[in-house]
């Protein structure tokens, strides 16, 4: 293509003055060629010069040739570090109509200047779009984002009815702001786009990730919320029950069958409906995104691998031993122990049960059905050496936050079962991914202030209503470090 150029329009163009010297250089050729014949051919010694003229000219062209192939593979020199000038067009993939010489878009500037200055520093982003369902498409979009040094590291398809959602792993330059790679993906074709930033822990890929967190639900019950959650994104998460408790008839804010049994999608795929065991209605909301039909099976499998596999929770227990010698073993605790938390709040004064539960003491009992349901969190007892539970603390979903609440019986309090129970609850929050929990008590329930200070966690304080909510802020903390309340007290044997 050394004879050819293109203009700005695109049209070819042939240098006609190059193609007149080369005529005209022949016809000279030509007849200088017969005039040199002539001569020698009629002159003695003819024919051997003919020859001799034959091999000269033969190993003039080899020289030619080999000097031209060694001259076009020459390696660069030390200059040359092998980097070119970008190109001004944008590259096509199939089914786009882009101009060939379209100048780069802010995308790809800012990309290309993120590049120079960031010195390698790279950001995460996870993203999704919709893109049209014909071949081509992806390909318009993923060139978009290259042109914006862009890397996709994962990529996943949720097929709808028109069109697709994609969902992709992005690794940007740090300095490439979302609103300039959404921009770009818009130009490619990709609609209702939505950027959030991710971490590591997204590039673990979809069925390895999903495999753990069915292994973690089939593990304990209680892991089902959470499961959801950390599939699904940030979303609130609620279980209602089929009845409300103590009402002989159908609930009044859902249909009387709660949820189909294959679940639904409502309010524009942003609520999804799952009915889990024993009639319940798992409600998922999330406003900000769409579900896909995809993340809807998802999260239904989810459901019915719980269904099946029933009630279980961890049988681990922890023995041991208070200051004054007592023996006592903090476990897992279910709906199986009902009748003992019952009988624990016998045994309980009305102003520790009014501490606890903030509201009528007659209706304490009512509250344990659903506090020791795996279902809406988790649940830690304290039980002595003869097998009574004397302590018993809540770690319960409250959609998008946590709530710790605590209850001990009187003659228990003040030897340190308290801030044994909360050390534990903050831990397993800590490893659910929570953020945060908060504490609803009251100003004079010193035991409780004391108890949260004595995490050693950032406290945030707040008055409601006559109650005081204490919020501990948990994001800072990694699971393995020992916080103040893993301190060793006494013996603890692992059972």
């Amino acid at each position: 293509m050394s004879d050819v150029t293109r203009t700005k329009h695109g049209r070819p163009v042939h240098h006609w003055r190059r193609d007149l010297v080369e005529l005209a250089a022949l016809f000279t050729a030509v007849a200088v060629a017969d005039a040199v014949a002539n001569m020698i051919g009629h002159g003695p010694d003819g024919p051997t010069l003919l020859v001799v003229s034959a091999v000269a000219l033969l190993a003039t062209v080899g020289f030619h040739t080999w000097w031209a192939r060694r001259h076009n593979h020459a390696p660069p020199t030390a200059d040359d570090t092998g980097a070119r000038p970008h190109a001004t067009g944008r590259r096509t993939g199939p089914g786009t109509s882009v101009p060939s010489m379209a100048p780069l878009t802010a995308m790809e500037q800012a990309g290309a200047l993120a590049t120079e200055t960031s010195a390698g520093a790279t950001a995460l982003w996870r993203m999704r779009t919709t893109v049209r369902d014909e071949p081509g498409s992806l390909a318009a979009l993923c060139t978009a984002l290259a042109h914006g040094r862009v890397d996709i590291l994962s990529l996943q398809a949720h097929p709808l009815a028109e069109g697709t959602v994609d969902e992709f792993l992005l690794r940007a330059p740090a300095d490439l702001p979302a609103a300039e790679i959404t921009r770009g993906v818009a130009h490619a074709g990709g609609s209702g786009t939505w950027i959030e930033r991710a971490d590591a822990h997204d590039l673990v890929d979809a069925p390895t990730r999903i495999l753990g967190l069915a292994t973690r639900t089939a593990l304990d019950a209680a892991e089902l919320p959470l499961a959801l959650r950390q599939l699904l994104g940030r979303c609130t998460i609620r279980s209602l029950p089929a009845k409300a408790p103590g009402a002989s008839g159908p609930r009044t804010d859902a249909p009387a069958d709660g949820a189909p049994v294959e679940g639904a999608l409502e309010g524009e795929g942003t609520v999804l409906r799952l009915r889990a065991p024993e009639g319940e209605v798992i409600t998922v909301e999330r406003p900000y995104l769409p579900f896909t039909p995809t993340e809807f099976a998802r999260a239904r499998a989810l459901v019915e691998l719980d269904t099946r596999l029933g009630p279980r929770i961890p049988r681990s227990k922890d023995v041991l031993t208070l200051a004054e010698g007592n023996s006592i073993t903090v476990r897992r605790a279910d709906t199986s122990d009902v009748a003992a938390a019952k009988a624990m709040h016998e045994r309980c004064s009305q102003r520790t049960l009014g501490m606890r539960y903030h509201g009528p003491v007659r209706d304490a009992d009512r509250y344990l059905n659903h506090l020791l349901s795996p279902r809406f969190g988790r649940t830690l007892a304290v039980q002595t050496a003869s097998g009574r539970i004397v302590g018993i603390g809540h770690l319960l979903w409250d959609g998008d936050e946590t709530e710790i609440a605590l209850l001990v019986e009187d003659d228990w309090q003040r030897r340190g079962i308290g801030g044994e129970l909360l050390g534990r609850l903050v831990t397993l929050a800590i490893e659910a991914g929570c953020e945060s929990v908060y504490a609803v008590t009251q100003a004079s329930n010193t035991g409780m202030v004391a108890a949260m200070r004595g995490l050693g966690l950032p406290l945030d304080y707040q008055i409601e209503e006559g109650t005081l909510v204490i919020t501990a802020r948990l994001e800072a903390t990694p699971v393995s470090s020992r916080l103040p309340y893993d301190r060793p007290r006494g013996r603890a044997e692992r059972h």
